[in-house]
């Protein structure tokens, strides 16, 4: 029989145990912490909003720009103005809640698995969890989903201890509350309760014989869930009372209906199918514990006919999360992100028994094979042909640093041959390593506008005028100076005649933009070109560049924002 002694049962110990769960949580999710800007898509938006809270002292409503941004509740947002605040470094703050967050999963996992089972597989739970594919990325990644993970996660905590160690009601009034932060962090955090549904057959005798007073305090929960929605959403209607702008009201309506039911029952975007996240999402982003899913199935079954009360509920709301998601149009990978610490818990449950089967191992052993000598020959291939990399613009030596995760993986491959589970944990961790210490500076530059917005600051002089076109978060975030821009959901096709009316009105003005949407009233000979990001080569013109067609054009009257960046990022 393969083992893995340690890997399997951690120490004698919950406080080093924990401990150990911790320090290594912090080196794999912090691998990389403040080597890296915030990359798109979603990464400058939220980095924006946090430091436009810390500039304007406007906490209660996220701006991007000039504009309101309507589509999620500010509390992730809260995150990264309090670490920017504390660290004045807004590449160390954006990934704080994320990694912060990771780490309050990891101990939730460890200390619920002890108290329903045993140190053995809770030490298991929270190594397992550290190294799912699709949690780590989250962690190292400045998006709500892992902040939400962990509001649910604690709302799942908080109803397991009341359900299953006799923990009191205290615990059940946690859970809901948990489920109201995950609510007004983004709107899926009720989910948390769906751990209840479940508990309606492991717990049906109870539920028989409950008195009257017991009754009373059950259906008290959901109004801690309220009182956790209404820390931000009293303040919020009472703002909007106070001052009813359009703004202000738009804002309101959308985050409480449009972006909360509509959006689930009626989604407009990321339209997939049922079986998306069966198909498209957890074999690939569940690695490596999806390659054990068969088996698991198998001992789940068995485990639901024996009765075992931890099994039925933690099943039970692993299938209703992904049903709750799956019933929704839209679909992202992202969404199931708070499915991940259920999976630790029940893989770890029956790790024993599936690493003592042949195929279970094999799996866990060729996976981890597989992934090194992967690394070891893109980075051969990239080393002798060079020109591989041209979609890699100017990275430098990225082969260098395939061949180094390649190498050491396979070494840590052989040294642990006969031990599958510490091997592909071993890979991994070499994997987030160079992720996190090699890679993030690697690709930073390329990932950010940075070197454009300092061009265009050596452009201009101090009192020119400039209006940014088809809106990106992160030239914001890395502007030095007052600028104008459109609306971010303003359509492409005005974008250019806009701006050739407005720069047109002063000596003084510029416009920023990708010479693919400003070709059609400006002449990129007679402008300067910055370079390409994000898919785009960038230009700055003034008047003398539209061309004779667009000289005389009307606007299309579509609403142009001021923004004055108060505080510049470190260079």
């Amino acid at each position: 029989m393969i083992t893995d002694r340690l890997t399997l049962q951690g120490w004698q110990s919950d406080r080093l145990n924990l401990w150990f769960l911790l320090g290594l949580g912090l080196l794999v999710l912090g691998a990389g912490l403040g080597l890296r800007d915030p990359w798109p898509a979603d990464e400058p938006r939220f980095a924006l909003v946090a430091k436009q809270m810390v500039e304007s002292g406007q906490w209660l409503f996220p701006f991007r720009g000039g504009e309101i941004y309507p589509d999620k509740p500010p509390m992730f947002m809260w995150g990264i103005a309090l670490g920017y605040l504390i660290t004045g470094s807004m590449r160390v703050a954006f990934l704080l809640p994320s990694l912060l967050a990771g780490l309050g999963c990891v101990a939730l996992v460890y200390d619920i698995a002890r108290r329903i089972w045993d140190r053995a597989t809770a030490f298991r739970a929270g190594l397992l969890l550290l190294f799912t594919v699709q949690f780590t990325v989250q962690a190292k990644q400045a998006q709500i989903d892992e902040l939400v993970t962990f509001f649910i996660t604690l709302g799942g905590y908080g109803f397991l201890r009341f359900l299953l160690t006799g923990g009191g009601w205290r615990w059940y009034y946690l859970g809901w509350f948990a489920a109201g932060l995950g609510i007004i962090t983004k709107g899926v955090g009720i989910i948390a309760a769906l751990m209840l549904l479940p508990a309606l057959w492991t717990h049906r005798e109870q539920i028989k014989q409950a008195s009257r007073a017991q009754w009373l305090k059950g259906l008290a929960g959901p109004l801690f869930l309220l009182a956790a929605c209404a820390l931000w959403v009293v303040p919020m209607l009472l703002a909007v009372q106070h001052n009813p702008i359009p703004e202000y009201l738009a804002y309101r309506n959308n985050i409480l209906f449009h972006q909360t039911v509509t959006r689930y029952a009626n989604a407009w975007h990321h339209i997939a199918p049922f079986w998306f996240y069966l198909v498209n999402v957890i074999p690939p982003f569940w690695l490596p514990w999806s390659l054990l899913l068969p088996w698991m199935a198998w001992q789940s079954k068995r485990d639901i006919q024996q009765g075992q009360r931890p099994v039925i509920l933690l099943v039970g709301y692993l299938l209703l999360i992904l049903l709750f998601f799956s019933a929704s149009a839209g679909k992202r990978g992202v969404y199931i992100t708070p499915a991940t610490p259920v999976l630790a818990l029940l893989t770890a449950y029956w790790l024993p028994e599936l690493l003592a089967r042949r195929w279970p191992a094999r799996l866990l052993s060729g996976l981890a094979w597989l992934l090194s000598g992967l690394f070891l020959v893109v980075g051969i291939a990239v080393l002798i042909k060079p020109a591989l990399l041209a979609k890699l613009g100017d990275m430098e030596s990225p082969w260098l640093l395939a061949i180094s995760l390649g190498a050491s993986g396979l070494l840590a491959n052989w040294l642990l041959r006969r031990q599958p589970l510490t091997a592909i944990l071993a890979t991994l961790m070499l994997l987030w390593m160079h992720y996190g210490f090699w890679s993030f500076p690697l690709m930073n530059q390329l990932r950010t506008p940075q070197v454009i917005m300092q061009q265009v600051s050596q452009q201009l002089a101090p009192d020119d005028e400039l209006l940014l076109t088809n809106f990106r978060e992160q030239f914001l975030l890395f502007a030095d100076r007052p600028l104008y821009h459109f609306a971010y959901l303003q359509t492409d096709e005005p974008q250019a005649t806009d701006a050739a009316v407005w720069v047109q009105a002063s000596a003084r003005r510029w416009v920023l933009g990708p010479i693919n949407n400003l070709s059609k009233c400006f002449i990129a000979e007679k402008g300067v070109n910055l370079g390409q990001r994000h898919g785009d080569n960038w230009y700055l013109f003034q008047a003398d560049a539209i061309l004779p067609a667009c000289q005389s054009v009307q606007s299309s009257g579509a609403p142009v924002y001021y923004y004055e960046p108060k505080l510049v990022l470190n260079k």
